[in-house]
């Protein structure tokens, strides 16, 4: 007989006596993870805001496979700040003005790492009764904070719900919206569902509508003007209505934004829900980036006219200091997301469940599992206040407004909508590229500007991203990163002008 191979690992188990889980480990690791993250964030500013790297960088740096036996975890950070570091766009920097912010706090830190600590599945309450209640509570404290009509609160016959993200927020919507009207009209009417948004609508609806099922064909991004500051109109809203339903049609689902990604318009939700009331079509208003700021008397306006939407959504992880992800939806009708999204299998089945008294989240949301996302944004109101909270927003509410009068002091230069919120949209004018005429084309302008914007971010001394709104292209200037102070806006405006001459002599 030949003889037995005996696998080295099999005969050496010293490997598996290791403790995963072992407090006094984790007492010490976790020490260097904090001193780690603390210096980042401390040193993040000398960092180049946009990534340099390659694509494909990363696989020459690190082994073909994974290894046999442990590593120490001092190996492990050295590895990290010497090969992932280079590798990461650094939200967190405070030259970082790209996409919207995503910003962070010490608190929202915290209260991430206890909810991962504890790595609890709150899929319903029996799982873990503190992770349903306290998201029950903290949904209606921001709910109240931002003056939410009580139909949409726990206090009243609405709810709150924290999602991963709005593309979660508006697919869950949407499948609630699509299913409440075909049990009354049949399934196979699906066909004739029809959605709408604006043409600055965030793509989130259109996948949305892509996965419930919605036949491409009835998407309509309805046109939006400079004229109204690319809000959506009312009057565009209706007569795109009217025309679906005399093609025999059926209007379902309308996504309002307050702060749209481009360029932060807002469509007037009372007048949008006064057309949508007559035809029963669904409404959500996504505030994914601009609903943190309503806490704040001044900006609460922005939502008038809620009382009559359906559901009501905005991402804490964006710029209210949580960290990702925390998506806040409210519903008026929580029944119409248990109804659409619930599934009952006999291993769930349990009496605190059955009596039907408590929140089962899983039915409220796509996934089963969840996570105990609740505790960060509780840290994060408890630890700052609602006071703060809003000096926090109305300081870069105030820095934007600086960057758009630097901007107004440079003729080559225009702020091309109307600032709403912390975000500036600007672009170097066509006088500044031939002053001999006052006619040229968008075409070159737009290529100028783009080369502009791509020039400032190789740099590395910071980040900005651009939109395109009615031909034009404009660069988005947003503040909202934690750690942003007013020099670094006046630093910013300073290298925009730097590469505005040199792009200039090139010409």
């Amino acid at each position: 007989m030949g003889s037995l191979n005996v696998d080295p690992e099999l005969q050496n188990n010293s490997v598996s006596c290791i403790n995963p889980l072992d407090s006094e480990e984790l007492r010490r690791q976790g020490h260097m993870i904090i001193d780690f993250i603390a210096d980042y964030y401390k040193n993040v500013e000398k960092q180049p805001v946009r990534s340099q790297v390659e694509p494909g960088y990363l696989s020459k740096c690190l082994p073909k496979s994974a290894p046999n036996n442990p590593e120490p975890i001092e190996k492990i950070l050295q590895d990290v700040q010497e090969h992932i570091v280079p590798g990461i766009t650094h939200w967190q920097s405070p030259n970082y003005f790209a996409y919207f912010p995503s910003s962070g706090s010490v608190a929202g830190i915290i209260g991430e790492m206890i909810s991962t600590g504890f790595n609890v599945v709150g899929f319903n309450w029996m799982s873990s009764p503190a992770a349903t209640e306290l998201e029950n509570i903290v949904m209606d404290w921001l709910g109240e904070m931002l003056k939410l009509p009580k139909s949409f609160l726990f206090s009243g016959k609405g709810g709150g719900v924290i999602q991963g993200t709005t593309c979660e927020a508006i697919l869950c919507t949407l499948s609630a919206a699509r299913d409440r009207i075909l049990n009354n009209i049949g399934r196979e009417n699906i066909t004739k569902l029809v959605v709408y948004g604006s043409d600055q609508t965030h793509s989130a609806l259109q996948k949305a509508a892509q996965i419930a099922g919605i036949d491409p064909k009835n998407f309509r991004a309805i046109k939006t003007m400079k004229s109204s500051s690319f809000g959506l109109s009312p009057d565009s809203l209706q007569s795109t209505v009217e025309s679906d339903v005399e093609a025999g049609l059926i209007p379902l689902f309308l996504c309002a934004t307050v702060g749209t990604t481009g360029t932060t318009a807002v469509d007037p939700i009372g007048p949008l829900c006064d057309i949508a009331k007559r035809y029963g079509i669904w409404v959500h208003i996504d505030a994914a980036y601009a609903g943190s700021s309503c806490i704040c008397p001044e900006f609460r306006h922005f939502l008038d006219g809620i009382e009559d939407a359906d559901s009501f959504s905005l991402n804490a992880h964006k710029w209210f200091f949580t960290t990702l992800d925390c998506c806040c939806l409210w519903v008026k009708n929580p029944g119409a997301l248990i109804q659409s999204l619930s599934t009952n299998p006999e291993f769930l089945r349990n009496r605190a469940s059955d009596s039907k008294t408590v929140v089962d989240y899983k039915d409220w949301q796509i996934t089963l599992s969840r996570r105990f996302r609740s505790l960060k944004l509780w840290l994060v109101l408890r630890s700052y206040g609602v006071t703060n909270l809003r000096n926090f927003l109305r300081s870069h509410v105030k820095m934007a407004k600086l960057f758009e009068e630097l901007v107004g002091t440079d003729k080559r230069f225009e702020v091309v909508v109307p600032r709403n919120f912390a975000m500036v949209c600007f672009r170097v004018v066509p006088s500044a590229l031939d002053k001999a005429s006052d006619d040229i084309e968008e075409e070159p302008v737009n290529k100028f500007n783009n080369e502009l914007l791509e020039s400032i971010n190789k740099s590395g001394k910071l980040y900005m991203t651009h939109a395109i709104v009615e031909g034009i292209f404009v660069i988005r200037f947003a503040i909202g990163a934690t750690l942003t102070e007013e020099r670094h806006v006046v630093a910013a405006w300073k290298v925009v002008q730097q590469h505005l001459e040199a792009n200039l002599n090139m010409i």
